[in-house]
This record gives structure tokens, sequence and C-alpha cells, in this order.
């Protein structure tokens, strides 16, 4: 089948500003966008830059609009995005991130507000020797958390970004939750200031905008408000 790829170009050494370019290319229904982005780089443009890793919806890398709406380059087909012969499939780099070029995007503001929350254990418990055992109940209370991959989809499609760059982003908030939620980590208190600030859970509207694009299918609005909550709870029981 014949589509056409509309993709955003820009160049900051010649481009004042970002344009689209449009490739007419030959693809099978089950093909991925990020096997028309490689065709095009391979063998049309050289120049075209976007980022890709594993290829198979597990590094996030690939993480770009299509079509009006956030998801990953390699888990979308032509057939999801192009049904009709000649369709045209259009390609932009992610919101709320500063462009560097084409469909590449600085992640370096999304990547500070994860370090922000400590992603990574703090336990005052003793350590134990062999295997740490957790219930199924225990696993499962931060097991949807432990599939985000920081692809940064979410980031883009929130809304209160749009009005709010200060705001940590969802990303950041299911990091959190994933740990703190664990029942052998004690970091709770640690991530409070970050987590319980103007700019932490609370500016969440829940307009379901992240949870929908998940490429991981993770209840990411879900996770925020238990997380708003579990806050709540606590400083209540410290008032």
């Amino acid at each position: 089948m014949k589509v056409t790829l509309r993709i955003q170009r820009f160049n900051p050494e010649t481009d004042k500003m970002p344009y689209f370019k449009s490739y007419p290319i030959q693809v099978d229904p089950t093909d991925r966008v990020l096997d028309g982005l490689v065709y095009v780089k391979s063998f049309i443009d050289g120049s075209l830059a976007f980022r890709r890793s594993c290829g198979h919806g597990v590094c996030g890398s690939d993480a770009v609009i299509i079509n009006g709406k956030e998801g990953l380059a390699c888990k979308t087909l032509f057939s999801e995005v192009a049904p009709g012969n000649g369709d045209v499939v259009t390609v932009e780099p992610l919101k709320h991130y500063a462009l560097q070029r084409d469909l590449m995007v600085d992640q370096t503001k999304f990547f500070e507000n994860y370090r922000a929350i400590k992603p990574f254990f703090m336990t005052e418990k003793e350590t134990p020797k062999t295997e740490w055992i957790q219930s199924p109940q225990e696993r499962e209370a931060f097991d949807d958390e432990t599939n985000c991959i920081l692809c940064g989809a979410c980031y883009s499609v929130c809304p209160v970004l749009d009005e709010n760059e200060k705001y940590i982003g969802p990303a950041a908030i299911v990091q959190a939750s994933r740990f703190v939620n664990d029942s052998r980590d004690d970091g709770f208190e640690a991530r409070l200031p970050i987590l319980n600030d103007a700019n932490g859970v609370w500016p969440c509207d829940s307009h379901f905008s992240c949870t929908q694009v998940c490429p991981r299918g993770i209840k990411i609005t879900k996770a925020i408000n238990l997380l708003k909550r579990k806050i709540t709870k606590h400083t209540e029981s410290k008032a």
C-alpha cells in the first residue's frame, strides 16, 4: 500500500521555524511507523533525525506524536493509522520538551523531575541475606507502575503542563508511586517534599489523557489519585 509520511522537520542550524515535509513510500499494513521512518532516513533523506533503540516497545526512545496522538513508532502499525491506500500519516515530536532537531526533543527537564523523586530503594529495615519475600498482595500494590518505560508520552499529552511547566508530570509521580507503595521501601517522607509541593501531585486534574496514551497500559491517573490520598492521610495523621 502507498502512504505519505508527513514529518515535522527542523534543523536549528538552518531553520527559523519547524516545517513539514512529505515522503510518499510503499509499506505493508503490518509495517510499523518506525519502519517507515527508517526507510525514509536510509533511502530518501539521510538528514532525518529521530530516536530509536530496541524497536520492540521496551526502551521508549521512539515516542512521537502520530496523527495527533502520542505513541511509540515501533508499536504503531500503518494499518492502525493509515487504513486506506494513499493515506497521510503525520509524525511530530513530543510536546512540552524543547525541540532539538526534527523528531528529537531535549528530555533534560523530564529526567530531572524523575531523579527528583528519588527513584531508588530507601529502607530502614534489615536487609535479608536471601530473597526479600513479598506476598502477592504486597506486589500487586505497585505492580502496574513497574511497567513504566519512561517514554515521556504522558508528559507530552498532559494538559496541566500547557499551563504549568513546573508541574513534575505524570511519569515522575508514577515512579514515586512505584516505590512508596512497595512494602520494602521506607522513603515516603523523604519524597514527600516534592510530591506534596504545589507542583507535585496536586495540579493533576484527572484528565486521564496520560492513561489513554500510555503504551504500557498503566493506570496513571489512578496511581496519582491514590498517591494524593496517601499524602492526605499521612499529613492528617501528623496534625
